[in-house]
């Protein structure tokens, strides 16, 4: 095996970006307080051709050095837009058919590996605050809460590594 220089890798220019067929998914960010973390979420919105980010209360919006940090351009590639109440965001998104689900931990939710999608559905994933998590106002409003399964002794992640994980769990059922 041979590692594959930059070259090789078939990326996409900012232009063939905007133009692509986007997976129907949207990422809100709320209350977000690591800009490292908000980047890394660009990062991998732009891996996956995610339609949109929102950006919610706290959370830093771009241009930000912080942000660029870990993000590497990919500000400039996924669409965003900043809601000063996420609340109001979800309800919107609900208001547009799109089926909001919290990434979070209560009862009831459904376990990440159980969770499948609707072909020609859109969602929307509403990731929360690093300590706090996604607020009781959106739990009630989503059409569904999906939890990731862990079994050590923490039962938290990143806000960047749930991200990937559960982008990637339904970009691979989308495919």
């Amino acid at each position: 095996m041979r590692k594959l220089a930059n070259s090789e890798l078939d990326r996409k220019s900012i232009d063939e970006f905007k133009s692509s067929d986007k997976t129907p998914i949207i990422v809100v960010l709320d209350d977000i307080r690591s800009l490292h973390n908000i980047g890394s979420v660009f990062r991998t919105c732009d891996a996956f051709l995610i339609e949109k980010i929102y950006l919610c209360g706290i959370t830093a919006t771009p241009p930000n050095k912080e942000i660029h940090k870990t993000a590497l351009g990919a500000t400039e590639t996924v669409d965003w837009e900043y809601g000063k109440d996420v609340v109001a965001v979800v309800k919107q998104l609900n208001e547009e058919g799109v089926s909001v689900q919290a990434i979070e931990q209560v009862e009831n939710s459904v376990m990440l590996n159980d969770f499948q999608v609707t072909a020609g559905k859109k969602y929307a994933l509403v990731f929360g605050n690093e300590v706090k998590g996604v607020s009781q106002g959106v739990v009630d409003l989503s059409d569904g809460v999906i939890e990731i399964p862990q079994i050590g002794t923490k039962h938290s992640l990143n806000i960047a590594v749930s991200a990937g994980i559960v982008i990637w769990d339904l970009f691979q059922q989308m495919d």
